[in-house]
């Protein structure tokens, strides 16, 4: 049990910051080499917070812990919206650009709802992972289009602080950052593999909170210091924007490399919780301008709920 919970850990830990490492170095990089801000904030940036649920996933699908792969994608996204969001919004309410949102909204739901579609087959197969890519490439290049066009003047958020330094230094961070990825997402897989055999907990209960809510602290972090410095846009722009990338392509990328079988516990209740998370976006932002911290707090009770029900599931009071 401590072997497990200490890997679980420094996991994380190596997770977290070989994230932040990488991306500020690869940042750093395109930014010495000219390549447009705007690419490298569709794609860098927008990866970055995104990066530890990628590795962890496609590490869970080659290793066969299938139940921890896409668990962490579904248990993220939720966690994105209930906790993230509604941590977020408890901050400080959260104003609504509700052009932006709608045109957010609609690819989130549209990839939330082929996804959906596609684990309720039975088995997530390679063309599904072909055409989850495609709507990332879909919503990359209607984004790229859309500030070429002049329709949004907000430049990337770019962390720089490296791009003042030499070569080494950002090399070193780069290729330090990349290892703190990879061994910390092998720290993270074989500890939670080990606790849930120690605990009977299934893959898939494990997936859905603890490496969720875990991979999920680079949105967190963000979110929150964002709500915090008033900057609306960044909180809830960085929880769709990783949901879409989540999604369209972890589990595109994740399920191109090997079939996932989606088991009982998603069919039955993860799934439709991801949904109705989603779905609950639509009537507390469209309607108003802005989510308030009594909505925030609904948002927060939900996801406790959501974690209850995960309990109830272990213990064995309820049953699929």
């Amino acid at each position: 049990m401590l072997l497990s919970t200490i890997l679980i850990v420094c996991g994380l830990a190596l997770l977290l910051i070989g994230a932040d490492f990488f991306v500020r170095g690869t940042v750093a990089i395109a930014s010495r080499l000219k390549i447009p801000t705007l690419v490298i904030g569709l794609t860098i940036v927008a990866l970055g917070t995104s990066l530890p649920e990628l590795v962890v996933s496609i590490k869970a699908a080659i290793d066969g812990n299938v139940g921890i792969s896409l668990g962490n994608v579904l248990g993220s996204n939720i966690a994105n919206i209930l906790l993230v969001l509604g941590l977020s919004a408890l901050i400080y309410p959260i104003h609504v650009n509700k052009t932006s949102f709608i045109c957010d909204f609609v690819f989130l739901s549209l990839a939330t709802l082929i996804f959906a579609c596609f684990c309720l087959t039975g088995v997530l197969q390679q063309w599904h992972g072909w055409v989850l890519l495609l709507v990332l490439f879909w919503f990359v290049f209607y984004n790229y289009y859309k500030v070429r066009r002049g329709k949004n003047d907000a430049d990337a958020d770019i962390p720089d602080n490296l791009v003042r330094k030499n070569w080494f230094f950002i090399l070193l961070a780069t290729i330090a950052g990349l290892a703190g990825i990879i061994y910390g997402s092998d720290f993270l897989v074989k500890g939670t593999v080990e606790l849930a055999k120690l605990c009977k907990i299934s893959q898939e209960v494990i997936g859905v909170t603890i490496i969720a809510v875990g991979t999920s602290m680079p949105e967190l972090a963000t979110s929150c210091v964002a709500a915090y410095r008033h900057q609306n846009g960044i909180a809830l722009g960085n929880v769709m924007g990783s949901n879409i990338w989540n999604i369209a392509f972890i589990m595109g990328l994740t399920a191109s490399v090997a079939d996932i079988k989606v088991s009982e516990q998603f069919f039955v209740f993860d799934i439709w919780a991801m949904l109705a998370s989603t779905a609950l976006l639509l009537p507390l932002l469209l309607y108003k301008d802005k989510l308030r911290r009594s909505e925030g707090a609904f948002m927060l009770l939900c996801y406790v709920f959501y974690l209850y029900a995960q309990y109830q599931f272990v213990v064995g009071a309820w049953q699929f």
